[in-house]
C-alpha cells in the first residue's frame, strides 16, 4: 500500500523555499544598488528615479536603459556605473580578499 503524502509538510517546504528567493532576491537588488553607486544618492532620489524609470512609457528609453545594464554586467566602463574592473580590489564570496592581496598583506 502507498504511503500517503504529506501536503503540509510539502506546502511547508514551499513557503521555506519562496521565503530563500524573496530574501535573495532583496540582497542581490542591495547589492546591485552598491555595485553602480546609487548608494550615494538620497532615499528620495533613489527611490524617484526608480518610479520615473516604472512609470516610463518610452520604449526607446527602456533599450537604451538596457543596453546600458547589459554593458554594466559585461564589466564594461561605458555603462556610466562603477564597474571594477581591478582584479585586487575584488572580493570573494565570503567577503575576504582574493589570494592575491591577502599575499601582499603577508609580507
Amino acid at each position: 500500500m502507498r504511503k500517503p503524502r504529506d501536503f503540509d509538510a510539502e506546502l511547508e517546504a514551499l513557503n521555506d523555499k519562496a521565503k530563500q528567493l524573496k530574501e535573495r532576491k532583496l540582497r542581490q537588488l542591495g547589492e546591485l544598488v552598491v555595485a553602480t553607486g546609487a548608494d550615494a544618492l538620497a532615499i528620495e532620489q533613489l527611490a524617484g528615479l526608480l518610479v520615473a524609470g516604472v512609470e516610463s512609457k518610452d520604449p526607446s528609453a527602456k533599450e537604451s536603459w538596457r543596453k546600458r545594464g547589459a554593458s554594466f554586467f559585461q564589466g564594461t566602463r561605458r555603462a556610466g556605473g562603477r564597474a571594477d574592473t581591478n582584479p585586487r580590489s575584488a572580493r570573494t564570496d565570503d567577503g575576504s580578499a582574493p589570494p592575491a592581496e591577502r599575499q601582499d598583506r603577508a609580507q
